[in-house]
């Protein structure tokens, strides 16, 4: 006995499976503040950037390796077993669990697995940034207040180390001045003044 469907109730059923499958490959839209608080731990935005090239699943030990080589500036081969597990454990214990809880990857804590999915690409352009900054020269950046402060540093030391040895040009200046003198300095400093 084989029942058949009405017409209305076909199209009922077709409709719900169009919907399902919509809601399928729909992609959740992740706030702002959830990307910056994803993105602001260094361990993830490598874990991502691990992933970005990758279109199939990848073993977990395979991208914590390669987290830990980039966070100590060396190759996987020459890492140590200490430096591996810290950043093994951490990944499978923190933070790929709350990529994964966020629908930025898929993670198969038991099988040691992870796959991107589309979620992550929501965060690519942030990760290219972070790329960005980490090129540039970290010893002393365009514009930066590091020989004012240096200098600042450097007379104030001498004034205050002559005042402490007793020579003649602290005697000359009140204890205040010499005082008012440094903070000046370090004011102008720190406000961009001397900039």
């Amino acid at each position: 006995m084989s029942t058949m469907q009405n017409p209305t109730e076909q199209s009922e059923i077709e409709d719900d499976r169009s919907e399902a499958d919509d809601d399928a490959t729909r992609v959740r839209d992740l706030a702002k503040d959830d990307i910056f608080h994803l993105l602001q731990n260094r361990r993830r935005r490598d874990a991502l950037r691990y992933l970005e090239g990758e279109d199939e699943e990848v073993r977990m030990r395979d991208l914590a390796e390669q987290v830990a080589a980039w966070e100590h500036d060396t190759t996987v081969q020459a890492l140590t077993s200490d430096e591996r597990q810290r950043v093994y454990i951490a990944l499978y214990q923190s933070h790929l669990p709350k990529l994964d809880d966020e629908g930025v990857i898929e993670y198969n804590q038991s099988r040691g697995i992870v796959k991107r999915t589309a979620v992550a690409d929501q965060l690519s352009p942030y990760l290219d940034a972070d790329e960005d900054d980490a090129d540039e020269s970290v010893d002393e950046p365009e514009g930066s207040n590091a020989p004012y402060y240096s200098g600042a540093l450097g007379l104030s030391t001498l004034v205050v180390g002559s005042a402490a040895a007793g020579l003649a040009l602290p005697t000359m200046l009140a204890v205040t001045v010499v005082g008012l003198v440094a903070l000046t300095l370090f004011t102008m400093v720190t406000n961009g003044v001397l900039a």
